[in-house]
């Protein structure tokens, strides 16, 4: 069992590898600003995991452990904050023994308005956790990275070999980060750190309790899709109708957001388990589908329609993106297991049970996280 350290775990993705990691029994901290996450979204993963009911441990936290097994701690902190971090670390005692992290800016249309806001929290927000964690004695990490930042590329599927070259701001912070992580390893051989390259994470929990909630509107095709089915947008918008694939609309590699938050698992049992190294994985399905197909499938799997207007094309993206990811297979025996169709049904499943997402809570911890610790 292991004391994990998650940034920006109370999101989509975050949340949903805490649910992977509590039930493989591991004691988890999150620290979140919940900008674009909710500490409801953290008491629904407690209540799916099983952990006991919440007890006051102090006048700022609560606790809740399963006897014998994992427990979940919530912060509500910014990763750009030494003071925060160092709570994080500290808050259950330290003996934190790895961090994954997730935490940051992640809309490329909006890093292509808001470059700035984007590499001070990608960029500057890693440079204090790396520093916080020197602090604390803690040298494995996973990070969030994204295959936006192979930007145009001829190669497809693409390897991990495949030349960076992002086209966005997103993209460039990724880059920064990776070229950071690489300095850091280099520096100190005692380091273990993963970068898992995402493709495209869609989808939610098979149960309908947690998924993607964006704040404001969704800057990403799936949960837009979500919100159009279940009457909260009028129609869906595809940019772009003459990109150069087969129906004119960008192809994406969607994975499960389930398969990426096991994936996240796997890593950190390899990190673990072997020397001290760096690892770099595409984690995508190897699949292309079009914004088109995906439409239809979503439609056939859930009997729905779903109205939508083809515009113009948005900067800062590319036309095809579909990885290859046979080394995540190699070096990790992982590989996606959940179709499109899983998807699609997830997908609809979540947005249906919560036509509003987390609902009222936006955001904000109550006393009421249940199977939780939580951190004022």
């Amino acid at each position: 069992m292991t004391k994990v350290l998650l940034t920006g775990g109370a999101g989509f993705i975050g949340s949903h590898t805490c649910l992977v990691l509590l039930e493989t029994g591991h004691q988890l901290v999150v620290i979140d600003d919940f900008s674009n996450g909710s500490a409801e979204a953290l008491r629904r993963v407690a209540e799916l995991a099983g952990l006991g009911p919440w007890r006051q441990a102090s006048a700022e936290h609560w606790t809740a452990a399963e006897p014998g097994g994992g427990s979940l701690t919530l912060l509500r902190g910014d990763v750009r904050s030494p003071r925060d971090l160092d709570r994080a670390f500290a808050i259950t005692g330290g003996g934190i023994s790895a961090v994954l992290h997730f935490a940051g800016l992640k809309a490329v249309g909006e890093s292509m308005t808001q470059p700035l806001r984007y590499w001070d929290v990608n960029v500057t927000g890693t440079v204090q956790l790396l520093e916080a964690m020197g602090r604390h004695a803690c040298q494995t990490l996973v990070f969030s990275s994204s295959a936006t930042l192979y930007g145009t590329t001829d190669r497809v599927p693409i390897p991990e070999t495949a030349p960076l070259q992002p086209i966005n701001p997103y993209g460039y912070t990724k880059a920064a980060v990776e070229r950071l992580l690489t300095d850091v390893a280099t520096s100190d051989p005692g380091w273990r750190i993963a970068l898992l390259r995402y493709f495209n994470p869609v989808g939610a929990h098979p149960s309908g309790r947690i998924g993607e909630d964006p704040n404001g509107l969704p800057n990403n095709l799936f949960p837009f899709l979500c919100q159009v089915a279940g009457g909260r947008r009028q129609h869906l918008e595809v940019f772009g109708g003459d990109w150069p694939t087969p129906d004119g609309t960008g192809v994406r590699d969607y994975l499960h957001v389930m398969d990426l938050a096991e994936g996240h698992g796997r890593a950190l049992d390899v990190l673990q388990a072997e020397p001290p190294q760096m690892l770099t994985l595409n984690l995508g399905s190897g699949h292309g589908y079009s914004v088109l197909e995906l439409v239809r499938s979503f439609e056939t799997t859930n009997g729905l329609t779903l109205p939508y207007a083809v515009v113009e094309r948005r900067p800062g993206d590319s036309a095809v993106s579909v990885a290859d990811p046979r080394e995540a297979e190699r070096r990790m025996g992982w590989r996606t297991r959940r179709s499109l169709a899983d998807i699609c049904r997830d997908g609809w499943a979540w947005q249906s049970a919560n036509p509003q997402g987390y609902g009222s809570n936006e955001g904000q911890p109550t006393g009421a996280l249940i199977g939780a610790q939580q951190v004022s």
